[in-house]
């Protein structure tokens, strides 16, 4: 492949170590491509107000791709551009068929007003019993029918001591193709958007509505990826990288394994051209 025309990047498991920082060998590749006018987007599972922490160490970010494609982000502008998101009624009928699938399980929403931190909306809201996957905090709480009375970006379905990959198989057989399913976490969290929305469908949506983008095809993407919330991106990019440590599935997809991510394996890759 020639050099890329754009660098698009998953976070989490691709980007950063296990310290949640980017190496200075990958900050460093990416300051090159984007002096050369190769932009680098972020495209993430991650909600905007999680993106500014990640965009400072690189300092050359402009654009992220959120919430697995349902959301685009302008990180220099701190401005919600546009999202895509899953409506009450939606919610109300995932809520009738987590129910019979995974009987338990507990539920989150991701939300977003017109900034990353917007306090005319309440993000991250979860019912009482969420035990959140991440260290820290949980998040706010609401009953379980206010919950599901906002529009939503994402919604997190929690099931402690299964797995995604189960939760995901139980769960995909009731809902078809009315959302899209998919995990960036394996233990016992997945995350559902509405029909047709990936971060491959993000990508796109970006390159629409962005001038600066205008005329990038697909086959001059070069992105990168570790979970099957990449498996989209990947497979719609003209080369898609795996990293070392990828599930499986992303694996098979991918055009190319590189090292893992704590082994630089973005910046492997991206030192062929810069």
């Amino acid at each position: 492949m020639e050099a890329p025309r754009l660098v698009a990047s998953d976070v989490d498991g691709t980007l950063l170590g296990e310290d949640h920082e980017v190496s200075p060998r990958t900050a460093a590749v990416v300051g090159r491509l984007v002096a050369g006018g190769v932009p680098f987007v972020l495209v993430t599972g991650r909600p905007p107000r999680w993106i500014p922490p990640v965009a400072t160490q690189l300092g050359v970010v402009r654009y992220a791709v959120c919430a697995n494609g349902a959301v685009l982000y302008d990180v220099e502008a701190d401005r919600i551009v546009g999202s895509r998101p899953l409506h009450p009624e939606d919610l109300v009928r995932l809520e009738e068929a987590v129910a019979e699938a995974l009987p338990g399980a507990t539920l989150g929403v991701e939300r977003v007003g017109e900034h990353a931190f917007d306090d005319q909306v309440a993000q991250f809201v979860a019912e009482p019993d969420y035990e959140h996957a991440w260290p820290g905090g949980g998040p706010p709480t609401e009953a379980r029918d206010r919950l599901l009375a906002h529009p939503a970006v994402k919604l997190l379905v929690r099931a402690k001591g299964l797995s995604s990959d189960a939760m995901a198989a139980a769960l995909e057989p009731l809902v078809g193709d009315t959302v899209d399913i998919t995990f960036s976490h394996p233990g016992g969290l997945i995350e559902v958007a509405p029909a047709g929305v990936s971060k491959a469908t993000g990508l796109v949506d970006l390159l629409e509505r962005t001038p600066e983008f205008a005329g990038i095809t697909p086959d001059e993407v070069v992105a990168f990826g570790d979970m099957p919330n990449d498996l989209a991106m990947l497979r719609w990019a003209g080369h898609g990288v795996a990293m070392g440590n990828a599930h499986p599935e992303v694996v098979a997809a991918a055009d190319e394994t590189t090292a893992t991510n704590v082994d630089d394996g973005v910046a492997l890759v991206l030192e062929r051209w810069f």
